[in-house]
Parts: C-alpha cells; sequence; structure tokens
C-alpha cells in the first residue's frame, strides 16, 4: 500500500531554542504551526520534501510525517491503550514497518506516567503486528522505514519513516545514553556516546582499538569514554585531565595548546574529536591542519560552538561558513545535528578524503 505524500510533520525543538522556535519555524516555511508538550509543534508544510533541502532543519533534531493522530487525554480515554493499539494495526500493519517504536512526547526524567504509558502501547501493539524485522530500535535498518508514534496529555501522533529521515533510532531521537565505565567526569562524555550512537544512522564509526586524536580534552569526559569502548586516545589541552584518567591504559596526554600542538610526522590517526570552547572558525582551523595526520576516510567529530549568534540567522550564517572553508580543506560533510546532550552547540561529522 502506497501512501500518499504527507504534509503534516511533527517536529521537535530543543529546549535551548525555544526561544528561536518562532523563527526557526518560519524558516521552514511553516503553517500555523500547533505547540504541543516537550518542544513539539505540529504543522503543514507545503511538500513532504520541504524539510531535506531546507538547512533550518539544523533546529529540529527528529522529524516526522503525520500520518495518524488521535488528539485525546489518554488517562481519561477508557481503554486507550487497546483502542491505540487496534488503530495502529489497521492502519500501518499493510505497510510493513521493520519495527513498532513508542515514546512519550515529553521525555523529562519525571515523566513515568507516559514512559509507561509508551511501553504498554508498544507492547499491546507488537501483539497485533505481524512478526516484525527489527525487535529493538538499535536492530533498525537506518534505511528502511520504521512506524513510530508519540504519546501525551495531548493524544496519540503517528508515522511511518526510516530512522535516517527522521535523525534517530528513537522515537522524538531521545535516548538515555549510559556512559560505558565508572562515575561521570564530565556531561561531555554522554555528549559523544550520543554521538557515536546517533553516527550509526549515517557512517559506521571507527572499530574498537581505532585512534583518536582529541582537542579540548580537559577535564576528560569524552577522553575516558572514548577509552572505555576501547579506542585509543591521544589527548591535547593546557589544563590537565582527571585524575582518575592517571595512568589509564589507552592514553597519551600531550599538555600543549592545540594551536600549537604538532604530531610526529609519520603518525597517523583514526578519527579526530574537536570539542574546544572559543571562536568556531579558529576550532575548525586547527581541525583542518591536524586534519593531515588523519588516515584517508577518517572520521571528524565537531563541536560548532555558537557563542555570539544571538538568532537562528546568525547561527546559520555560521554553520555555512564552517562547511564552506571544511568542504574547501578537502572534508566530506557527512551529516549534522542538534544532539540532546548538546547546549547551544552542534555536533558536525565530516571524513577526510
Amino acid at each position: 500500500m502506497k501512501s500518499e505524500p504527507a504534509t503534516r510533520f511533527l517536529l521537535r525543538l530543543p529546549e535551548v531554542f525555544a526561544p528561536h522556535a518562532r523563527e526557526a519555524l518560519a524558516l521552514l516555511e511553516a503553517e500555523t504551526p500547533t505547540p504541543l508538550t516537550g518542544g513539539w509543534f505540529i504543522t503543514k508544510l507545503a511538500n513532504a520534501g520541504a524539510l531535506s533541502g531546507n538547512e533550518a532543519v539544523l533546529f529540529i533534531p527528529w522529524r516526522l510525517p503525520l500520518e495518524h493522530s488521535w488528539p485525546c487525554n489518554p488517562e481519561k480515554t477508557e481503554a486507550f491503550i487497546e483502542k491505540a493499539a487496534q488503530s495502529l494495526a489497521k492502519k500501518f500493519a499493510p505497510r510493513n514497518p521493520q519495527a513498532v517504536l513508542v515514546g512519550p512526547l515529553d521525555a523529562g526524567p519525571q515523566n513515568r506516567y507516559y514512559k509507561s504509558l509508551a511501553s504498554n502501547l508498544r507492547g499491546r501493539a507488537l501483539q497485533l503486528f505481524p512478526k516484525l524485522p527489527a525487535g529493538s530500535a538499535d536492530e533498525q535498518n537506518p534505511a528502511l522505514p520504521s512506524l513510530f508514534c508519540l504519546v501525551g496529555k495531548e493524544g496519540l501522533f503517528a508515522g511511518i519513516s526510516t530512522p535516517r529521515e527522521a535523525n534517530g533510532f528513537h522515537p522524538g531521537g531521545i535516548k538515555f545514553i549510559k556512559q560505558s565505565g565508572g562515575a561521570m567526569i564530565s556531561r561531555a562524555g554522554a555528549k559523544i556516546a550520543e554521538a557515536l550512537h546517533w553516527l550509526r544512522l549515517y557512517t559506521d564509526p571507527p572499530p574498537p582499538g581505532a585512534h583518536w586524536l582529541e582537542l579540548g580534552a580537559s577535564p576528560g569526559g569524552m577522553t575516558g569514554e572514548l577509552l572505555q569502548r576501547q579506542y585509543r586516545v591521544t589527548a591535547v589541552d593546557r589544563a590537565p585531565l582527571d585524575v582518575r584518567l592517571r595512568r589509564a591504559e589507552g592514553l597519551t596526554f600531550i599538555p600543549a595548546d592545540a594551536a600549537d600542538f604538532r604530531p610526529p610526522p609519520a603518525l597517523r590517526y583514526d578519527a579526530l574529536l574537536c570539542d574546544l570552547n572559543g571562536d568556531a572558525r579558529q576550532s575548525l582551523r586547527a581541525v583542518i591542519r591536524l586534519g593531515t595526520s588523519l588516515n584517508t576516510g577518517g572520521l571528524i567529530v565537531f563541536t560548532l560552538k555558537t557563542p555570539g549568534a544571538e538568532s537562528p540567522d546568525a547561527i546559520l550564517d555560521l554553520c555555512r561558513r564552517i562547511e564552506t572553508e571544511a568542504r574547501g580543506s578537502g572534508l566530506t560533510l557527512v551529516a549534522k545535528t542538534h544532539l540532546t546532550h548538546n547546549r547551544q552547540e552542534f555536533t558536525l561529522c565530516w571524513r577526510r578524503v
């Protein structure tokens, strides 16, 4: 059964960009967006491909064609789970999605009711669908369609999308990322953990044993996460790393400014990670210079900081300049997004050609 092109979308804007929501949605030419809880909006776009060709989608880290909605208060709706599951199966089972995934509109830690409701609804829906190829979110093929559903105090919202088109394996793109080892040194550890998970939508992350060059490593949140994933890390920073990383296996710490660091000419890295603070263009120039020490096809994970960019237009202009300079230096953009653990910053990934 072939569906008609969708014109209604369910879009999520990160809380950090809430003050700019009106401007960001205007750049998408969204028609009369209706706000929901958790930073979600229902809106109409001119056509189903409007998101893929618009740079303002950078502010929309998760999006879904809205093909089914049931406005209601689930807490007060009799037999909500059964009725919702039956309607989902009737409408979407003939389209053979690879997975059925349900999440809460509000993914905050206090929202236990709707997290439980989402889990129970998925369990009942799976009983009504034929056996699915992907039994969990992480088993999905990024390029195959899945049924994504969101449930909250405003009702049930659902649609079919590939994880890559939605920009996440989970409904809403939000997933608690458990860091691999021990106490968290800094929140940056969760950021690289999330980035490596998200990257699987677009490319294979480096295999265990790969050698990372990390710029701006202190205090070591990302360093520790990479080490726990069995990577080797050369960490560069003027400030020291957390004492918990002393004598860590696989770690080489270089107490230097990234602008002054010169790796041995014969040394090659498999990946480069840059989370430097300050001017994004200066950070990129350090990446471009040190990127010559990457193996061909080496991965670059770059945090684009946006201090001083106070509007969506200014942020997009900065991003445009960064991408142009990177492209001119032989870097191929893989993907870009706003991660759950990002603040007013974005994660961009390139390959060195």
